[in-house]
């Protein structure tokens, strides 16, 4: 089964795209964060098997998404996790930042809810589905 983690703290937001996922039927178990601290005891806890995908908000409690990317990335047991950074921010700051940390993909957060979940699908489409990630890591 596929599991993507989706670390997201809008509770609209994550029910649009766990329902996206639903809908997507890609055999995907999605395991929520809800915030940055969260995701990260998540992704290092002692015999957690990674996700497939990681789907990043930036604007985090406790601990912000770029924070927990510079920790995945830089990490050798998580760096060949894909990170999907899905964020409301459009600021060229954080898009430049989170690529030179190693995000994946960028993606803002389409405001419209039925675009919202078309994004969320491709991802899922993309992601879980034509992307080969070696799972040997």
């Amino acid at each position: 089964m596929n599991r993507v983690l989706l670390v997201e703290d809008n509770p609209d937001d994550l029910e649009l795209a766990r329902l996206a996922f639903a809908r997507g039927r890609f055999g995907t178990a999605v395991d929520v964060a809800r915030d940055g601290a969260e995701a990260l005891d998540y992704l290092f806890a002692p015999g957690q098997e990674p996700p497939q995908v990681v789907l990043l908000d930036i604007k985090l409690p406790l601990v912000d998404g770029i924070d927990v990317l510079r920790r995945v990335k830089s990490d050798p047991r998580t760096r060949h996790i894909p990170v999907v950074m899905l964020t409301s921010s459009a600021q060229d700051r954080d898009l430049h930042a989170c690529y030179e940390l190693g995000a994946n993909s960028y993606i803002v957060k389409p405001v419209d809810m039925e675009h919202f979940m078309a994004a969320v699908n491709k991802i899922g489409a993309y992601w879980l589905g034509l992307n080969l990630t070696d799972q040997s890591s």
